[in-house]
């Protein structure tokens, strides 16, 4: 499931990380349903997915993981609605000429000209670009790290 997955993908790169001191990390997920997009590689996928998301509602996910020096984590997740507006096939053209959809989850980048395509969100625009602040902030000070 999307919620699960996002979940373990921030606390396995916490942990992967050899550093010691605080470590964060995080993931981003796009899901249509239960169907977790791509990070697309290809303009094929991007393509796909692009044309699935086009007209309609889907979740973004970020999870945001803490690593405490005594190896503990703490973790958030931002939940998040995007909805598209119904993509034109020369719209879609025009976004994948960008390039901004490669090695983005969905094939998207809210941060670019895909902001352009979407009619609305729920929750938290910087979740959906990759790194939930209010999430983070809440995390850094738990953990006694001064945020002003």
């Amino acid at each position: 499931m999307p919620r699960a997955y996002c979940l373990r993908m921030g606390l396995e790169k916490a942990r992967a990380v050899t550093a010691t001191g605080h470590v964060l990390a995080g993931d981003t997920v796009v899901a249509a349903g239960r169907r977790i997009l791509p990070k697309t590689e290809h303009e094929n996928e991007a393509r796909a997915c692009l044309e699935l998301l086009s007209g309609r509602r889907h979740q973004v996910l970020s999870s945001v993981a803490l690593r405490a020096p005594d190896g503990s984590i703490k973790t958030r997740l931002s939940e998040n609605i995007v909805r598209f507006k119904v993509l034109s096939p020369d719209e879609i053209r025009a976004y994948l000429a960008s390039g901004e959809w490669h090695g983005k989850a969905g094939g998207y980048a809210i941060q670019g000209a895909a902001e352009g395509l979407i009619q609305w969100i729920r929750g938290s625009h910087s979740a959906i670009m990759g790194l939930p602040l209010y999430e983070t902030r809440t995390l850094l000070k738990s953990a006694g790290f001064a945020i002003g």
